[in-house]
């Protein structure tokens, strides 16, 4: 501003007035200064000016990498925290850096709100951050802390799975756990529950995993050397079902003509063509813009209940699901294999 003062000749003050919109300055006086801080690339800092007031209006998102759908939450979150009037900081968590760090890099940004993708976080930790700014946790419950969550119904969508599976034929279906991850323990329980509600109790079978590719390479190196692979497979999650797909590919698998695959999430990745997944949908965008508004309103009211919003999912059916072989007068899945190896030389 002394700059811009000194170009035009007239005092900082009226400078200062200028760029702040305010009477005082007559207007070839305003044109000249404007035209001064144009000429001297003068930017005005909004957020310096936000802090004076004691507001950055900024809302902190911590993410994961890697994660396709949690790049489709942050998507949604910009265009509803511009329309509200907010900034947004993204933070994330990677190997080497946990959650902690990233949650912390965005607090010492003066981040007003957070915003939580993906968090594994406890329930103490929770109830301390939401007592520090305005939280909200997405794609997983938070009860018992002080901070707002939205997340998908994972019950209902996972039962959607299971009775798509078993109406087109499936008994022998298998699901690969997302262990610790956001939603995992909930998609486990609906998955056993649906199964004994369609009788097929002595049918659950539960392998370790992670939401990561890596989890869906292991569990079908896994399948294929056992004598005789599930018809169909429910994966924790897409990057899950897609690790399990190069591997049953690669093994000359046919996906869905002898192992069908379902995913969770329905992230971008799995609506290309050579992907082609049957997945669970998440609405990312309404998930994303609840998120924005839960944190915005407990900004201009801190003394809100906690707030769980809960989202419908739908089940996506595209080209990894179909009837098992059974179904379809090939080999039934109760037939032997003697080993990967004899079993696809037959094909």
């Amino acid at each position: 501003m002394a700059d811009v003062a000194k170009r035009v000749g007239v005092s900082r003050a009226l400078v200062s007035l200028v760029f702040r919109n305010q009477p005082g300055a007559g207007e070839e006086t305003r044109r000249r200064v404007l035209e001064a801080a144009d000429e001297l690339g003068y930017r005005p800092d909004s957020a310096a000016r936000l802090l004076a007031r004691g507001r950055s209006r900024t809302i902190g998102v911590m993410l994961t990498l890697h994660q396709p759908f949690e790049a489709d939450l942050v998507e949604g979150v910009y265009p509803e925290a511009e329309r509200l009037g907010y900034d947004v900081l993204l933070s994330a968590s990677a190997p080497g850096r946990d959650e902690s760090k990233a949650v912390e890099a965005l607090l010492s940004h003066r981040c007003e709100a957070l915003i939580l993708l993906g968090s594994t976080a406890s329930i103490a930790r929770l109830d301390e951050l939401g007592r520090r700014s305005a939280v909200v946790v997405i794609g997983r419950t938070a009860r018992g802390a002080n901070v707002d969550s939205v997340h998908t119904a994972e019950g209902k969508g996972v039962r959607q799975v299971v009775n798509h599976l078993v109406e087109l034929g499936h008994r022998h279906i298998a699901h690969i756990d997302g262990g610790k991850e956001p939603g995992a323990a909930e998609r486990r329980r609906a998955y056993r529950a649906a199964m004994r509600r369609h009788q097929l109790t002595e049918e659950i079978r539960v392998v370790p995993g992670a939401h990561n590719e890596d989890a869906g390479i292991a569990a079908g190196r896994l399948f294929l050397s056992e004598e005789r692979l599930p018809t169909a497979v429910f994966a924790g999650n897409d990057r899950c079902a897609m690790g399990l797909l190069h591997t049953l590919g690669r093994a000359g698998i046919d996906v869905p003509g002898e192992v069908s695959v379902v995913g969770f999430d329905d992230s971008h990745l799995s609506h290309l063509s050579h992907i082609d997944l049957s997945t669970v949908r998440q609405d990312a965008v309404r998930m994303a813009e609840h998120a924005v508004r839960f944190v915005v309103e407990r900004l201009d009211d801190s003394t809100l209940d906690p707030r769980e919003a809960v989202l419908d999912p739908k089940l996506v059916v595209r080209g990894t699901s179909a009837a098992p072989p059974s179904a379809t007068g090939a080999a039934g899945p109760d037939d032997c294999r003697c080993s990967p190896r004899g079993h696809r030389a037959g094909h």
